[in-house]
């Protein structure tokens, strides 16, 4: 199965965002991609944190959701849509500061929204020049989701979703391996600082310690109000070779994840049965 990484550039413009989406997915299937991740916040990167609230949406109707459920069905493709920000069903009780989820929503080929995630742990930094906080504008989740997706080559895949700063929590990843993952997703929005130092090996780690394949698009620029992201987006295998990748800028990352490699890889070193904790 060809796995496409979109790499984005977003802006605060969500009409902007969404044209650099629509071009990056052409692209994915006219180069054969099955499964085509966007990365987080693809659809708004603003100036300010709050800025997302604005175009938040419910569950199963919005503007980002129906983009991308049209995308998905007209170019028969998978689509797992980075994030977009989703209202909680609750109301925010008064006085309390609005936060949305930070979701990531999977559509099959027919337009169908077949699997949510709302990103379990929320970015904390402060070193002195840049801070940031997700915590102040969104809520945390609370479940893994993980969906199956059968592909054209006879295999289905186990997918497991996840989101950025998720990447650093390496038993999330290690519950989607004991449920039979076989594909790890990573969205993400990586600042330029901390991609720099941690973004490869993480993702590497991930694939080797779960014999699995991942797939990480990201943001990869400078956007609005200064904020920079690593990009290098990437697809590595279960050995953790990284079979494709981009520094910088939009653009499609694509590499084929063979099921044939995934189960030498877990032949050869079934480290995965060998757990003990």
């Amino acid at each position: 199965m060809f796995v496409a990484a979109l790499q984005m550039v977003s802006t605060e413009s969500l009409p902007a965002n969404l044209a650099q989406a629509k071009r990056l997915l052409q692209h994915a299937a006219d180069r054969g991609a099955e499964l085509a991740v966007l990365p987080e916040y693809f659809c708004l990167i603003g100036a300010k944190d709050d800025d997302k609230l604005a175009i938040q949406e419910r569950l199963g109707a919005g503007p980002i959701q129906d983009f991308i459920a049209a995308q998905a069905q007209a170019l028969g493709l998978w689509i797992v849509a980075g994030t977009l920000p989703l209202t909680p069903d609750a109301p925010t009780p008064p006085g309390a500061q609005p936060r949305v989820f930070n979701s990531s929503l999977a559509f099959d080929p027919q337009g169908v929204c077949v699997a949510r995630y709302d990103k379990v742990h929320l970015f904390r930094f402060d070193n002195g020049r840049e801070a940031y906080d997700e915590s102040r504008v969104l809520q945390a989740g609370t479940q893994p989701t993980q969906f199956a997706l059968p592909s054209k080559d006879g295999h289905v895949w186990q997918v497991g979703m996840s989101v950025c700063y998720d990447l650093r929590f390496a038993e999330l990843y290690r519950g989607y391996a004991a449920s039979g993952a076989d594909l790890l997703l990573v969205p993400s929005a990586f600042t330029h600082t901390t991609g720099q130092a941690h973004w490869e090996v993480l993702l590497r780690a991930r694939a080797i310690e779960n014999l699995s394949f991942v797939a990480a698009a990201a943001q990869g620029g400078v956007h609005p109000g200064g904020r920079r992201t690593w990009g290098q987006s990437m697809v590595v295998d279960p050995w953790g070779v990284v079979l494709a990748q981009q520094a910088q800028e939009p653009g499609v990352v694509m590499a084929e994840c063979q099921a044939a490699e995934l189960a030498r890889c877990r032949s050869q070193l079934p480290a995965l049965q060998h757990r003990v904790l």
